[in-house]
């Protein structure tokens, strides 16, 4: 009996690690893909996007409730690399989001969003590794293609997009919070690294899952204009 618990807790032991690398491999497909979907829609300008200095890409964010909604997912950061936030994009760093949301809704939705990071004092404010907006940074919905020319607020820091499955169409972001996901950072990386020197200090190379979504945004926005 004792001979078979140690052999069960080894298969533990090695299961775990390769679980976490699995659900990480995950959010970093689930990632890409939403990114891919929604430039493929053109609901991102180009313009807009070539201003941009990190990209935060939250797949299904789950929301259930009735009178008060809560939402909460897992995602993904990339940032453009250099001390002036112009050069290539980064290796990925991973992120929480936690936010609530007020007003009458009914069942389940799960909902796609990706926020645009536009000025340095909102990329600073999200590599400290906590961000709400509205407090530590001005987010508004971003515009649309036939909206975009010309876009150029500086009081704004963010710009967010989504997409919605389900009953919940037009779901907003409000006052989220975003966090840095440590655990799977170490996960991913295997060791503890910050969202700062994973993107800042270029302590880390993409990992081959993050591959794909780094490749997608240099293909669509290869430089910062």
């Amino acid at each position: 009996m004792t001979k078979r618990i140690v052999v069960l807790l080894m298969c533990v032991a090695v299961a775990l690690p390769m679980l976490a690398d699995n659900k990480i491999a995950n959010r970093l497909s689930e990632s890409t893909a939403v990114l891919q979907t929604i430039l493929d829609k053109q609901e991102i300008p180009k313009n807009v996007m070539n201003k941009a200095v990190c990209v935060l890409i939250y797949p299904s964010v789950k929301k259930v409730g009735i009178g008060l909604g809560v939402s909460y997912g897992r995602g993904v950061l990339v940032c453009r690399s250099g001390a002036n936030m112009n050069g290539p994009w980064s290796a990925p760093a991973m992120y929480t989001l936690d936010t609530g949301s007020l007003g009458p809704q009914l069942g389940s939705t799960a909902t796609d969003y990706v926020a645009l990071v536009m000025t340095k004092r909102g990329a600073n404010k999200v590599l400290s590794g906590k961000l709400k907006l509205g407090a530590d940074a001005q987010a508004t919905a971003g515009p649309s293609s036939a909206q975009a020319t010309g876009w150029n607020d500086p009081n704004i820091d963010v710009l967010t997009y989504s997409q919605a499955k389900g009953l919940f169409a037009g779901a907003s972001l409000g006052s989220a919070s975003m966090g840095s996901d440590d655990t799977a950072n170490k996960d991913l990386y295997g060791k503890d690294v910050n969202a700062s020197q994973i993107i800042q200090d270029g302590v880390v190379q993409v990992p081959p899952a993050g591959k794909p979504l780094v490749n997608l945004l240099t293909k669509y926005s290869p430089k910062y204009m």
